[in-house]
């Protein structure tokens, strides 16, 4: 390894990890319908989804405080509405977001905007005739919280209860749901000792649910991991918070699973890709970051985009986010390593702003919120759902290419004494290492059958870095910390 001292404006620093453009091809949005809340300048539409059958062409929107609604898609620029269930129906329960499995349709309900408000609470729907919506039974948990959502693992669901933590459910009984154990992740994580405000932003929101596997985001108490092997006794079995937002407010939303990889939706912080192969272990592998959410210039007040819910297109390798101020944000994961900004929805000037997201087959079903009176975290005076189309038929013609035989990585992170790193490039290539100033510290070589490389750093300065790789066309970037 050589080493050299040497002076380098870096032009791009703490602009998340930069690459050349692998963006496939322009999501092209077109808005085919805005279905306003009857009253949109007070109503949430919290989030919308089709029906997974494709012969059932209903569109199912989860209103809050205006309850359940039902609209046939059949034309989707004229969409009818056909079913509604008030709130009153459902134990007075605002309703948040719903999952579907075969006929039954499972809403998480319970207002999550103010933990005093309302009951933390899951109704199941009998939707065999879309139209015309059966409920089965209305589950009320004893304490306030609301929920955030509810994914169903054969005959248990999960319900994200906010502050209660998960309620595991039995719906082997659909008019009679039973409790079968609620668990509560340790809220010392990622901030010991958390004070009471501190502890009010720490919810379980969404999750996850595979091979016995729960990927549950807790909010600001970080993605979690836990094993659900047995439903009567859950076990936490990994954790993970973005090291570089250790002194600012994080809230992790949403998130999707991909094989060994989670795109998690970070809030005013973009979206991170981690690497959950070794659960006890999680790693980034990647941060698309355009609201540079780690400076103090950006907070959760004034942020451009928020991104709360997500979902993954695995043709076109595209994630999509309802982004709050602005909208719906389209980003390229072909390279996990470095998602890129593909297509966006929408402005950020105006008074509308997005919570929802759905998507089926080349289909986007984009919700809205009002925060009158507060209009905080933005200002939004429109509720309501948009059906949105966008081009699915995606191909890497004329894309920068990228080897993906190796995979860029370095560890641990953060680091005290040695960096590792995982080298993604088959040819030579060459390494820097820089400080917050842009001056570089390290540089060295690979060579083409070199596939790993190590970097001191013992003796550097507590703080931020970045390490950058370039090969012929090709470069990788990735920050790291050093700790004392």
């Amino acid at each position: 390894m050589r080493i050299r001292f040497v002076l380098h404006v870096l032009f791009m620093f703490l602009t998340g990890i930069t690459a050349l453009g692998q963006c496939l091809t322009n999501a092209n949005f077109q808005n085919q319908k805005n279905l306003p809340a009857p009253v949109y300048t007070v109503q949430h539409d919290m989030t919308a989804r089709r029906d997974t059958s494709p012969s059932k062409p209903y569109l199912y929107i989860a209103g809050k405080e205006r309850g359940f609604v039902v609209y046939n898609i059949s034309s989707v620029t004229s969409p009818s509405l056909v079913a509604s269930i008030p709130t009153s129906s459902l134990s007075g329960l605002d309703v948040n977001s719903m999952t579907q499995a075969g006929n039954y349709l499972y809403l998480a309900l319970g207002d999550n905007f103010n933990k005093n408000s309302q009951n933390s609470g899951m109704a199941i729907l009998d939707i065999s005739n879309p139209a015309a919506p059966l409920i089965k039974s209305v589950y009320s948990y004893s304490l306030t919280s609301g929920s955030g959502a509810v994914f169903i693992d054969g005959n248990t669901a999960y319900l994200a209860a906010m502050q209660n933590g998960i309620l595991v459910l039995d719906v082997t009984n659909k008019s009679s749901v039973q409790l079968i154990s609620q668990f509560k992740p340790d809220i010392n994580f990622p901030v010991a000792n958390p004070n009471s405000s501190q502890q009010d932003k720490i919810n379980a929101r969404s999750m996850v649910v595979k091979n016995n596997i729960m990927y549950l985001c807790y909010d600001a108490g970080g993605v979690r991991i836990l094993n659900v092997s047995n439903p009567a006794s859950l076990k936490e079995t990994g954790h993970y918070s973005n090291p570089l937002l250790i002194s600012r407010a994080r809230a992790y939303n949403n998130l999707v699973l991909n094989d060994t990889l989670v795109y998690v939706a970070a809030d005013y912080c973009g979206m991170e890709v981690l690497n959950v192969k070794d659960t006890a272990h999680i790693a980034m592998t990647g941060w698309w970051n355009p609201w540079k959410c780690e400076t103090t210039a950006n907070t959760w007040l004034n942020s451009p985009g928020h991104a709360n819910e997500i979902e993954y297109d695995p043709n076109c390798k595209m994630v999509f986010m309802s982004a709050g101020r602005s909208d719906l944000m389209a980003v390229s994961v072909a390279n996990p390593a470095m998602p890129d900004s593909c297509s966006q929805f929408g402005v950020k000037a105006d008074s509308a702003c997005t919570w929802g997201i759905s998507r089926y087959q080349n289909q986007v079903y984009l919700s809205y919120i009002s925060t009158w009176p507060f209009y905080v975290p933005f200002h939004a005076e429109w509720g309501g759902t948009k059906i949105i189309t966008y081009s699915n038929s995606c191909s890497l013609t004329g894309i920068q290419s990228f080897n993906v035989a190796r995979t860029f990585r370095i560890y641990p992170n953060p680091v005290t004494e040695t960096l590792n790193l995982v080298n993604p490039f088959m040819g030579a290539s060459a390494w820097h290492v820089y400080d917050t100033d842009g001056h570089t510290i390290y540089e060295f070589e690979l060579g083409s059958n070199e596939s790993q490389g190590t970097i001191p750093v013992k003796n550097l300065p507590p703080g931020i870095y970045m390490l950058k790789g370039i090969s012929g066309s090709q470069s990788f970037t990735k920050r790291f910390m050093v700790m004392d």
